[in-house]
This record gives structure tokens, C-alpha cells and sequence, in this order.
């Protein structure tokens, strides 16, 4: 597979060092730290669960570990998300958030961008105070060489469109950087009952994208801001098909008022639907999807081949067999042309993070 195909991975995870990111506080906040994870809870939906994972799921990798899996795999690059950090759009206090932001950012640099070229990242920014995530996001990008931010779909204050985070979006504009949303947090979403796991997590994350999109679209966010790239990871592909077909109709019935022209602005005879692919041509929007997606030959079908992001999720609930099976059916598969897969693999990673091409 690796001889064939680059293959960058657009969607991986670490495992924090919390010992590692804690020392990393101002020394006066170190001393009032009563615990040793910095991060509040995801939620209480994956805890006080039973169910089993893959053999081998969330092992406990660090940056040698992970280079064995992208040898084993035959995977070329990674961009790294965080694990117990998906929850960081939790935290309320402003102080506490500036401040595992910059450390956050800090660890993750030193331990694998700044190791090796075949890891990339995605910074924590304080969205709880967008003045300092702002100051964040041009630190990171211009100091750490990070590619842009992570955006947490849910568990946030406000929808990710809302004219509150405009001046980040303002600061990605202007660094040409990418933002990738991403979900894990799955409280209030409408399952805080439903007890048996599975569906949960099969919910959470397409929830969370699809009202982080609608939100991100509705409110014009890719006309104001006609550099940033935004992508919207581990939900699958099929979620954007089924917002394509339920905005359209919804818009032709419930048009906003907007005597301030804020929202989106379609073209004469232009449907949503077209105003998302036309982003998508353009190189705005990207969608992570994994390797056994039934639903990735219809949906470049529908919009094309340019938004789809190859994740592998490691080291969260796979291990290294499952993704090479995954790959081997993007790989083999006969609905997809070679150009097809020539950009699921590698092509649209390197557009979405602008990563050195064929590093």
C-alpha cells in the first residue's frame, strides 16, 4: 500500500502527558492544582459504561509508539488531534483555559511536530475568551508551526457560526490557516438517557458536525472569510449528504430576514446545496471519513472527490489491523478511480492542513 499510494492520515490522536503539560502552568497556578488532569470530562456517557473495544483499542502510545504504527500500517504523515483534550471546549474558567491552551500547545510541538516531519498538529485555542484564542492562534501558527486549530463541536458556550468566534475566524482568514472541528463531548444532544453505548457514539459526532455546519454555513462564515479551509472530522460522509438534501428544502420555505446581509449569500438560482459545493470546489470544506464508509462512491458522486480526508482515529477505538483492512478497502475498491482514491489517501490532507507535498 505505502509503494502505491502516499497516505497521510488527516484525523489522529495522542495521548496526553499530563504530568508533562501540567509542569508547563505558571508556576503560581501549579501550586493550587489539586488534580493531575487538567481537562474536565468529556462527559457522562463514556464513563460508568461497560462494552468492549478492539484488541489493542486507546493503547497508551507516545511518539515512538506512534511511529511504529504509521511504519506498520505503511501510513506516511499524521496529523495529530488531542484525546482527553476533545473535552477542553468544556472548561469554564477563562484563566484556566489560556493558560492549558499554551501549555497544551507547547508539549504537543516540542514532543512530535518539532521530532519529525511526519507529524503534524492542530492547536487548542481558548474559544471561552476569542481576544486570547485569536492571540493563540497566531502564536501557534507562526511560532509552534502548527497548522491551524481544533474547534470542538460541541461542549462549547455558542454555535460555532455565532458572531461571538467571528474575530478567530477573522485571524484564520488572515494566516490562511485550517480550523478542524471536532466532536466527543456527547451531552445535550438529546441521548443524556440513552443508556446503551453504541448508539451514542455512533450520534455524537455526526450531531455535533451537522449543527457545527449548519451553524458555520447559515451564518456566512465562508463568505466573510474567504481563506479559511474548515473541516469536519469523524463523523463519516454520510451526514453532509443528508444536510445537503434537508437544507435545500428547508430554505425555500423558511428564508431568513437579514436586513443586514450577515447570513449566507447564495447566488441568483443558487440552491444550498450548490453554495456547499461550490466551497468544496474551492477548497474550503473537508469531511474526515474512514476506510469502510459504504457511502464514499455515492458522495463523491454527489459532490466529488475534493472533500474527503482520509482518518485513521488511532489510537482510539481501532488498533493496527482494523486500519490496515480499512485502507485496503479504499485501496481496492472498484467504485473509486485512482484519481478517487489518489485524494482521499493523501491529495486533500495536504490541501485542508497545507502540508509540504510528497514530503
Amino acid at each position: 500500500m505505502a509503494n502505491k499510494y502516499q497516505i497521510i492520515d488527516g484525523d489522529g490522536h495522542v495521548v496526553e502527558d499530563m504530568e508533562a503539560i501540567t509542569s508547563r502552568f505558571p508556576e503560581a497556578v501549579q501550586q493550587q492544582m489539586r488534580w493531575s488532569n487538567p481537562f474536565p470530562p468529556l462527559d457522562h456517557l463514556h464513563s460508568a459504561n461497560a462494552h468492549k473495544l478492539p484488541e489493542g483499542s486507546f493503547q497508551q502510545v507516545g511518539f515512538e509508539g506512534w511511529v511504529e504504527f504509521l511504519e506498520d500500517v505503511g501510513i506516511d504523515r499524521t496529523v495529530l488531534y488531542p484525546t482527553v483534550g476533545l473535552s477542553y471546549g468544556k472548561v469554564v474558567s477563562q484563566d484556566w483555559a489560556i493558560d492549558l491552551a499554551r501549555s497544551y500547545n507547547d508539549w504537543i510541538a516540542e514532543n512530535y511536530i518539532h521530532k519529525s516531519p511526519r507529524f503534524q498538529a492542530v492547536a487548542l485555542i481558548p474559544l471561552q475568551e476569542p481576544d486570547e484564542a485569536v492571540k493563540e492562534l497566531r502564536r501557534a501558527v507562526e511560532e509552534l508551526g502548527m497548522c491551524g486549530a481544533m474547534l470542538p463541536s460541541t461542549g462549547i458556550q455558542l454555535h460555532l457560526g455565532h458572531k461571538y468566534y467571528w474575530p478567530i475566524y477573522e485571524e484564520a482568514n488572515r494566516l490562511g490557516c485550517c480550523l478542524g472541528i471536532h466532536g466527543g463531548a456527547h451531552e445535550n444532544l438529546g441521548m443524556d438517557d440513552l443508556h446503551p453505548y453504541a448508539p451514542v457514539h455512533a450520534l455524537g459526532h455526526p450531531f455535533g458536525q451537522m449543527i457545527s455546519f449548519g451553524g458555520i454555513v447559515f451564518n456566512g462564515i465562508f463568505d466573510k472569510y474567504p481563506n479559511v479551509r474548515i473541516g469536519f472530522l469523524e463523523g463519516g460522509v454520510a451526514w453532509l449528504l443528508m444536510c445537503l438534501e434537508r437544507f435545500d428544502r428547508s430554505y425555500e420555505t423558511h428564508i431568513q430576514h437579514d436586513p443586514r446581509a450577515e447570513f449566507l449569500q447564495l447566488k441568483e438560482g443558487e440552491a444550498v446545496s450548490d453554495y456547499v459545493k461550490r466551497h468544496i470546489e474551492e477548497g474550503r470544506i473537508f469531511v474526515g471519513c474512514e476506510g469502510h464508509e459504504p457511502d464514499l462512491a455515492h458522495a463523491i458522486r454527489t459532490v466529488g472527490n475534493k472533500p474527503w480526508v482520509y482518518s485513521s482515529d488511532f489510537p482510539h477505538e481501532v488498533n493496527n489491523e482494523f486500519c490496515k483492512e480499512e485502507l485496503g478497502e479504499v485501496i481496492e475498491s472498484e467504485e473509486l478511480t485512482e484519481e478517487d482514491k489518489t485524494a482521499v489517501l493523501s491529495g486533500n490532507a495536504e490541501r485542508f492542513y497545507n502540508l509540504p507535498s510528497g514530503l
